[in-house]
């Protein structure tokens, strides 16, 4: 697994038109950082915004490399294939810690600190959020008079669900959604990760319920229905910078944490709404506008 992760992260390297081998570099250099993503728009910006604000701050940065679901880039930001990941403080302590029962972001990000492995650290934790969520559309919703998953549980066995192929065997996906409201669906589809496949299977009824993100544009954009999770089967999901603990300077740190502090909700929401309009902006360009708009740098970084 170890190997085919490297491999994959070198493809991805090379895809994105970068020169030479990317991870000799982050190996050898103390000074390199390699960061790494999800493959999703909202990781991407994120690490995009790390890597400007670290640049800006004169620290080497190799250009980020969106490399796959938390089943993939995890590993690799254990192995030193990657050095720097931001995540999303009760996913990955779910991944970490089947077992755990935190729920509120301080319990979460405390929990998480114990279970993260001794070679990785946790920067500061962003007020920023984005939740998983079971979503319907309008005329769903409508329809079964739903409100929250609990509603939803009863309609279960004669509805599709997609999503991610990790969601379908993750803890909080369904096997928490059995198990928490007794959910069991009468299929699931693999799509993406709260990407564009499954946005359009829920819009054109291929799916009837979905796995999607608090903070997708796509929401308010098709009018989706977000369903409350009284239960709270998704834990706290707050933004978290994730690094190894080698090149974790005090410079490094100290750039982390000011993005965090500067971050919130609202700002993410506005910037994924901002990648996916009309216009398409790059990531890039997207994320060294925010830096600039905060502060944290003079906008050179694009």
């Amino acid at each position: 697994m170890k190997k085919l992760v490297t491999l994959l992260v070198v493809a991805a390297f090379a895809l994105a038109g970068c020169g030479g081998d990317p991870l000799a570099g982050s190996d050898t250099d103390p000074d390199v950082v390699a960061i790494g993503s999800g493959n999703f728009t909202e990781s991407q910006l994120l690490a995009e915004v790390y890597a400007i604000a670290l640049r800006d701050a004169g620290v080497q940065v190799e250009d980020p490399v969106a490399i796959g679901s938390r089943e993939a880039y995890f590993p690799a930001l254990q192995d030193g294939s990657v050095d720097l990941i931001p995540d999303y403080s009760g996913a990955l302590l779910t991944y970490l810690d089947e077992e755990s029962t935190a729920v509120e972001p301080d319990d979460v990000y405390t929990a998480l600190q114990q279970a993260l492995p001794p070679e990785l650290l946790l920067g500061r934790m962003s007020e920023a959020e984005n939740k998983d969520a079971v979503v319907v559309t309008r005329e769903t919703a409508t329809r079964l008079n739903l409100r929250s998953i609990a509603d939803l549980a009863p309609h279960c066995p004669e509805l599709t669900f997609g999503g991610g192929p990790e969601f379908r065997t993750r803890t909080d996906g369904i096997p928490g959604l059995a198990k928490n409201y007794g959910c069991a669906f009468k299929d699931y589809r693999s799509l993406d990760s709260g990407g564009p496949l499954t946005v359009a299977a829920l819009e054109g009824d291929d799916v009837q319920a979905a796995n999607l993100f608090t903070t997708d544009p796509a929401l308010p954009q098709n009018d989706f229905v977000p369903l409350a999770d009284p239960k709270e089967n998704f834990a706290a999901q707050n933004v978290v910078p994730v690094m190894a603990q080698r090149k974790a300077t005090p410079q490094v740190r100290a750039v982390l944490d000011r993005i965090s502090g500067e971050l919130s909700t609202e700002e993410l929401l506005a910037m994924n709404a901002e990648a996916a309009g009309p216009d398409k902006p790059a990531l890039r360009t997207v994320a060294a506008d925010w830096l600039e708009r905060r502060g944290i740098t003079a906008g050179s970084g694009a």
